[in-house]
């Protein structure tokens, strides 16, 4: 299965905790892991220092206690974890999918599975709420979708639209089109 991975498994760029002003890349690729700094400060003494680079193997990283401190100081703990885990073999697969796809499989999901996943990260609670996959839900859950009813998703949201009672709905419905026969009459 490693196979089928880019031979980037990670990036991440930063800046130092402050008061450091110094820029830090972190590379993993399939091999090894490269940690690479720029010292930036306005002291003479710093000015000629050239930047830095250390490229480590997998095995060599997770050996290195003093590198991994660092890496959790510049970029956090989870940072850390999520790249030990790369060192170890151990690949999200599903971090490595679009948010097309993921959302299109989301969308076969139960509610209270899609409620229970947006509590798992960051990424899946954004995609669990999102427009187009609750437009989806709303797709498969009607026969068809007026061009009123689409107009009032976009203005109340999908997630909104799918939790709102139907009379609620029809009421929303009748109270736009009268509004919007009122601006045509009006504006002729």
């Amino acid at each position: 299965m490693a196979s089928w991975l880019p031979e980037t498994l990670f990036e991440i760029v930063g800046q130092g905790p402050a008061p450091s002003k110094d820029y830090y890349q972190l590379l993993v690729t399939r091999s090894q892991v490269t940690f690479r700094w720029w010292k930036i400060s306005l002291r003479s003494e710093y000015r000629s220092t050239k930047p830095g680079e250390t490229k480590e193997t997998h095995e060599d990283f997770l050996r290195n206690s003093h590198l991994q401190v660092q890496i959790a100081l510049i970029f956090g703990a989870r940072i850390l974890d999520y790249v030990l885990n790369l060192c170890e073999g151990k690949f999200d697969f599903l971090e490595r999918l679009s948010d097309d796809l993921l959302l299109r499989i989301l969308s076969y999901l139960d509610l209270e599975d899609i409620a229970r996943l947006s509590q798992t990260s960051r990424r899946f609670a954004k995609l669990c709420t999102s427009g187009k996959l609750w437009e989806q839900i709303v797709q498969s859950a009607c026969d068809h979708i007026t061009p009123e009813m689409r107009a009032l998703a976009q203005e109340m949201g999908w997630r909104q639209m799918f939790f709102t009672n139907k009379l609620q709905l029809q009421r929303h419905l009748r109270k736009r089109i009268q509004q919007q026969g009122s601006q045509r009459s009006s504006e002729l």
